[in-house]
């Protein structure tokens, strides 16, 4: 097992501009092989999808690679792998599909941890049928959302408990089999919003126990879409609002409009390069894909404690991430300072850790810090031991 953050480096343009990067969260920054990709289909012939042409072949070929790609990342079939322009747009596609099959008294699970986007569809979806909406709540000393949080707004009536894998804002990752044990158990359906925890750790959707699942692959080196699986019984029975003459089959139905080829592409190309983060891996590109994130785990491990340390002898400085499984992730703040000063001072120094809720508001607010939040520092497969030690540098300088 090994890993080369030099090696990715060099793939990445945007790094030579010699910042120091901690804005993987929100969005990672792109690697030569997935731009390539993206210019290989828009400069080849393309059109709509279809076998008489090669500009119709070449769409085709794009979409059917896109799909084993990402299915081989999720550990699902293809043929349950639906894109769309982002993560929060398939979430709200998927709520109002799902409410239609709920009635008043029928009851939905989020919870404060969550980002927004896996709360507010499930939330107006809800209340557009008239069923109620139940906060299972974390611990905010521990950052732990634990499996009693769920079970402590259960019943008869639930009918979808909806739950990050991992927080974007504190990086907590939740025991989502034994969550889904008790959604099960009650009969409800399991939601996972899986955007950071895709950057992270190789994704099951089966172990999970997720009946259906969402991630951005622009969060790991890839373009700007989002993507939903789940189940192929339980899309199979989904029917969208969608055009007369568009396709019926899944995932097809779920897909509105043409595809963007060029971006399917570059989804591709960056699981392709997730699959060689460990260059010792062998065997299926789902193995490979298993082996590189064992492989960035320990190395973002290891410089996760490097950075731990630091903040912990940082005079004034309170950290926010403490669950015991969690990303390297971490939210903090700096006494008698305003976060986005923080920040703002960082990017002084070259350095870009951006400070907000970042669009988890209610577990902002849980924790205490109000709608503005902290300071959020987040590694990526790229982030190298100089990077850790240039902020850690910034911060003394910033908090003196």
């Amino acid at each position: 097992m090994s890993f080369d953050a030099a090696a990715l480096r060099a793939l990445i343009p945007a790094l030579k501009s010699g910042s120091a990067r901690f804005d993987a969260p929100g969005g990672t920054q792109t690697p030569l092989p997935v731009v390539d990709a993206i210019a290989a289909a828009l400069t080849a012939p393309l059109a709509n999808r279809g076998r008489a042409t090669e500009a119709e072949r070449n769409a085709d070929r794009i979409v059917v690679e896109a799909r084993a790609a990402l299915g081989d990342l999720l550990a699902t079939a293809p043929e349950t792998v639906v894109f769309g322009r982002s993560a929060t747009q398939l979430a709200y596609d998927l709520s109002r599909m799902l409410a239609k099959t709920w009635q008043p008294g029928d009851e939905v699970v989020v919870t404060r941890l969550d980002h927004d986007s896996n709360i507010r569809p499930w939330v107006q979806a809800a209340e557009a049928v008239g069923a109620t909406v139940r906060w299972a709540d974390f611990d905010p000393e521990s950052g732990e959302l634990r499996p009693e949080h769920i079970e402590a707004v259960l019943s008869p009536r639930t009918r979808l408990v909806a739950v990050t894998a991992a927080s974007n804002l504190i990086g907590t990752r939740p025991d989502l089999p034994a969550v889904a044990a008790l959604a099960h158990g009650v009969g409800a359906l399991l939601h996972v919003d899986a955007v950071h925890y895709a950057a992270h750790g190789a994704v099951d959707l089966a172990a999970l126990g997720a009946d259906t699942l969402v991630c951005s692959p622009y969060k790991f080196l890839g373009p700007h879409l989002g993507v939903l699986t789940g189940r192929a019984d339980l899309l199979e029975s989904l029917r969208p609002d969608k055009l007369l003459p568009s396709s019926d089959a899944v995932p097809e139905r779920f897909e509105l409009g043409t595809l963007p080829y060029e971006l399917l592409a570059g989804a591709r190309a960056a699981v392709d390069l997730l699959a060689e983060l460990d260059p010792l891996a062998r065997g299926s590109r789902r193995e490979r894909i298993v082996a590189s994130f064992a492989a960035l785990e320990i190395h973002e491990r290891t410089l996760r404690s490097r950075l731990e340390d630091g903040l912990a002898a940082l005079p004034g400085a309170t950290v926010y991430s403490r669950a015991a499984d969690r990303t390297p992730t971490l939210l903090f703040t700096v006494d008698g300072r305003e976060p986005a000063d923080v920040s703002r001072r960082l990017t002084e120094h070259g350095v870009h850790a951006p400070a907000g809720s970042f669009y988890a508001v209610a577990a902002s607010q849980r924790l205490g810090l109000g709608d503005g939040g902290g300071v959020r520092v987040g590694l990526a497969p790229y982030t190298d031991v100089e990077d850790v030690d240039r902020l850690l540098s910034a911060l003394a300088e910033v908090a003196a």
